[in-house]
């Protein structure tokens, strides 16, 4: 059954400004992505992009916005040796999916040089 959908779109200027900042990668972004999209040689932004829109589109498909014991920290995207992108979720925030009974999250994503999207289809 679906539990909810979830799509979000960014500009990836505004995103390349505020990863400059480590306050932001700290609060926004599991240390594994920050990991992955500095190693890129080529669309480390946009790649950052899209995994901000992601998280946007999970808590909207959600339904809760980021309340209670969501942290975006915690919803990590990482893909498969195919390029598939998908969430591996820690702490709290995995606690809260289970919660909700969330069973499967597909996650897709798309960029291009000035913008970024995320669309989040939640099974429970």
């Amino acid at each position: 059954m679906i539990h909810g959908i979830g799509t979000d779109i960014i500009d990836v200027d505004r995103i390349a400004l505020l990863v400059e900042k480590s306050a932001f990668l700290i609060r926004v972004f599991h240390d594994n992505e920050v990991s992955y999209c500095i190693k890129k040689k080529t669309g480390s932004q946009e790649s950052f992009a899209a995994r901000f829109a992601a998280k946007e589109a999970l808590v909207k498909a959600l339904g809760t916005g980021l309340r209670g014991n969501l942290n975006l920290n915690e919803m990590e995207v990482a893909t498969t040796a195919m390029g598939q992108p998908f969430f591996i979720l820690h702490g709290s925030t995995k606690s809260t999916f289970s919660d909700f009974k969330i069973k499967k999250i597909h996650l897709s994503l798309s960029h291009l040089e000035k913008i970024a999207q995320a669309f989040v289809v939640l099974e429970a």
